[in-house]
């Protein structure tokens, strides 16, 4: 049994995604970031980094959304959700998780930084129209590498489309134009499987309806 401790609309819905569509049982932890609880000394034993998610395993606690959605699909979807190590799948899907949490996801992040994020002496006016700016860029990479794909990497729903299909959920709601019609596809593929749902669903249940 895991644990997974989250916020909704965060990028804790990735590893809840992940273990949706892997069927396996999960407790779910909400971190109240609003009240600072991702601060505290007992969440940043499992997370020095005082972010979430954060996930419990029989190996202890594990953070970065991106490592925990791989490691789970290596340990209970191998073949299934996971290329095979040293195929050309498993070199596109390690080509396509890193462009993804480096490149498209960076501008959104930057942009949230400086909307709410940092502490106002910090923030940039102008870090949203810069961010706009290198998302298109990002986008327009991220069109080629998918190519005519269903997925990332080829034929097989894998880890990093969990990861990409939440970059481009964040970018449509931060009022982010998706432009190619193969990555509007692509998020509307990804976006409308029952686990993602689910798991979007299960985060909310855990908020708090004063939240």
């Amino acid at each position: 049994m895991y644990t997974l401790y989250g916020f909704a609309k965060t990028r804790s819905v990735r590893v809840a995604w992940a273990l949706e569509e892997l069927g396996l049982p999960y407790d779910y932890t909400f971190i109240n970031l609003r009240k600072g609880e991702h601060k505290s000394a007992d969440f940043l034993a499992l997370n020095p980094a005082g972010k979430i998610p954060a996930l419990m395993t029989d190996c202890g606690p594990m953070s970065e959304s991106a490592a925990i959605v791989t490691w789970l699909m290596d340990k209970h979807g191998y073949e299934e959700f996971m290329p095979v190590l040293g195929s050309k799948a498993r070199m596109l899907y390690e080509q396509a998780m890193a462009f993804v949490i480096t490149e498209l996801e960076q501008p959104l992040w930057n942009m949230a930084k400086h909307d709410f994020a940092l502490p106002e002496a910090q923030r940039l006016e102008d870090m949203k129209d810069v961010s706009i700016y290198e998302f298109g860029l990002a986008l327009k990479g991220f069109s080629a590498l998918l190519g005519d794909q269903d997925f990332l990497t080829g034929h097989m729903f894998s880890g990093v489309d969990i990861v990409a299909g939440h970059v481009l959920s964040w970018a449509k709601g931060s009022g982010m134009d998706l432009t190619f019609d193969n990555v509007k596809q692509y998020a509307e593929r990804v976006l409308s499987r029952p686990a993602y749902e689910k798991a979007w669903r299960n985060e909310k249940a855990h908020m708090p309806a004063s939240l």
